[in-house]
């Protein structure tokens, strides 16, 4: 993954989503609420055509390609566009914080985990595959957010998250990347 840092750049659309994140993440409720409700937000931003620019818009045939659109002064959320080329994808990982994710252009696909604990030979087990189309919003909260996400079609696909962490400072919403032997089969 590659990272570009905010620019002084904003559109209109994406500013106005910040502000509802804003006006959200500032309730104070609890992660999984909060999640749900900057999921709202985003809904009907996904798709614009005006939403980011073409800067923000740009893939790393390296690996996809993470944007940092808005990082809110106080740490409470980053706002971040995912560039994902044909076949680009995640390691297994689970986050930081809460999340919220966005389809905006193609589709994503995600394949959930969950850890089996056993000491050394603990193991993940896939337990869910979706299929994520544009238009497409999901949240989630720790623990129970173990997951690997990839780009399967044959064109970009971008996603705009929110994570309820300070990305800039961090570099990532990964806390932790699985290595614990994986059961992929459904």
């Amino acid at each position: 993954m590659t990272t570009a840092y905010p620019s002084s750049r904003v559109t209109a659309p994406l500013g106005a989503f910040v502000d509802g994140v804003r006006e959200a993440v500032g309730r104070g409720l609890p992660p999984d609420v909060t999640a749900y409700l900057v999921g709202e937000r985003l809904a009907p931003f996904l798709g614009a055509p005006d939403l980011l620019t073409p800067a923000q818009r740009e893939g790393d045939p390296d690996g996809y390609r993470q944007h940092v659109l808005h990082a809110e002064p106080d740490g409470s959320f980053s706002v971040v566009a995912l560039v994902w080329l044909p076949g680009q994808r995640t390691a297994v990982h689970d986050h930081v914080s809460w999340c919220v994710t966005g389809v905006h252009e193609g589709e994503e696909h995600e394949r959930r985990y969950r850890l089996v604990p056993d000491g050394a030979a603990s193991r993940l087990v896939a337990v869910e595959d979706v299929i994520n189309p544009r238009g497409a919003v999901c949240g989630f909260a720790p623990p129970g957010d173990i997951h690997r996400v990839w780009n399967a079609c044959g064109t970009k696909a971008i996603s705009i998250h929110v994570y309820g962490a300070d990305i800039v400072r961090l570099g990532s919403s990964v806390r932790r990347v699985y290595e614990a032997p994986v059961a992929d089969e459904l």
